[in-house]
């Protein structure tokens, strides 16, 4: 193993991360800081110490706070915010509570999550509605051209429009300002899926207008495992239901609005990663001057820089200009054209890929490659947090040249 995956960033200290791995892939599952983890050692020992005060004195405070904290982050009215587990079960939320019928149409984008697919896949089937698929070209030149592929499908039977703000395979930041308020002039609801945005892309989710928004907080905030959250419009709050019904159905707390009396309780479970949101805010505000806005634009530097090397070294296809990149950036590798030695994604979809596995294996190196849209077309994405140096990079470029 190379000592050179070794020369992290000087904040890489800060992350209890392998330091026998470049960790090149904090898009998937994010990573925490030991001091995130240590306040959610504290939290849960003042759960554990006294359940009952917690769960009925203690929480709904600091619920409050952590609410305020993000919605100061994010643009956002506190009250239009509701804290959910993950991206996933805020769409599922969503989804469950439109009343969908016969003929509606829900439109998605062609390089969605595929959990998200799932989700709507499931609802459009057992109400008879009809699940409609924007082909976003790719590679891609400009963000006009997504934005006329996704309105170029929505009909007057459209119900709901789900699109990425930034799609997780591909890596690609899509213009959903323009499409909220396209979407929006027509009367059309919107679910934006903005999972790794929170941390990475500055938000003005007041402004973006959007009828519903969510994102995941353990990605680029860097909190606990376990804490999303899902804006809502205040005009659509009304009947909306997280997916799993709880105490809040039919209590009323004063000084609460239904939607945050149904959301704040879903049913016993370890609050504690919601409570760590003030502290990942003043975290990643506090490494640089400029605070978490320069973090954001020192990670997206970085990832640019990133491909910048993986494509003039190795003559790696870019799938869209820089502008439409954020701290996550694809290329696409050579067409894999060894049928045999492809893994089965049919009966394990979540089979990893030789490149990737060689790159573990021999050098130490996490970073995902996989088939997109099918095989043989063959991406690999790298991620840019500030635990990331420009040389784990360059080391990743040495690595493919010497037989990953």
């Amino acid at each position: 193993m190379n000592s050179q995956n070794q020369t992290t960033s000087p904040y890489a200290s800060l992350w209890s991360l392998d330091p026998g791995v470049a960790m090149l892939n904090h898009g998937s599952f994010g990573a925490c800081p030991t001091a995130i983890l240590q306040e959610q050692t504290r939290l849960r020992a003042q759960m554990e110490a006294e359940p009952v005060r917690f769960f009925t004195r203690e929480l709904p405070p600091l619920l409050d706070e952590s609410r305020n904290a993000l919605a100061e982050l994010v643009g956002a009215e506190p009250g239009n915010l509701a804290f959910v587990r993950n991206a996933t079960f805020a769409v599922n939320s969503v989804l469950r509570s439109i009343d969908l019928r016969p003929g509606d149409e829900v439109l998605t984008i062609n390089q969605d999550y595929n959990a998200c697919r799932c989700a709507v896949q499931f609802e459009v089937d057992r109400r008879g509605a009809t699940l409609v698929v924007a082909e976003i070209p790719f590679p891609i030149e400009s963000p006009t051209q997504a934005f006329e592929a996704i309105v170029a499908r929505i009909t007057d039977k459209t119900r709901l429009v789900m699109v990425d703000h930034l799609t997780s395979p591909t890596a690609i930041v899509l213009p959903i300002e323009d499409v909220v308020a396209h979407c929006n002039d027509r009367g059309i609801d919107t679910l934006i899926d903005g999972s790794h945005t929170v941390g990475m892309l500055p938000l003005e989710l007041e402004r973006l207008g959007a009828t519903y928004y969510t994102s995941n907080c353990h990605k680029w905030l860097c909190a606990p495992k376990g804490v999303g959250f899902l804006h809502v419009r205040r005009d659509r709050q009304e009947g909306l239901q997280p997916a799993v019904i709880s105490h809040g159905y039919n209590v009323a707390r004063e000084g609460y609005s239904r939607f945050a009396d149904v959301f704040d309780w879903t049913g016993t479970d370890d609050p504690t990663p919601y409570l760590c949101l003030p502290e990942a805010i003043r975290f990643l505000t506090s490494l640089l001057p400029a605070g978490i806005e320069g973090v954001m634009r020192r990670n997206r530097e970085l990832a640019i820089s990133a491909r910048s090397l993986l494509t003039e070294r190795l003559g790696f296809a870019p799938v869209c200009d820089a502008s439409m990149l954020g701290s996550l950036a694809a290329v696409m590798l050579p067409d894999d054209v060894d049928e045999e030695l492809r893994p089965d994604t049919t009966t394990v979809p979540t089979a990893t890929h030789r490149i990737q596995v060689a790159l573990m294996d021999r050098f130490g190196i996490e970073v995902p490659v996989f088939y997109w849209p099918t095989p043989p077309k063959t991406l690999l994405r790298v991620s840019a947090q500030i635990y990331n140096s420009q040389a784990q990079y360059e080391y990743l470029v040495e690595s493919m040249r010497r037989g990953a």
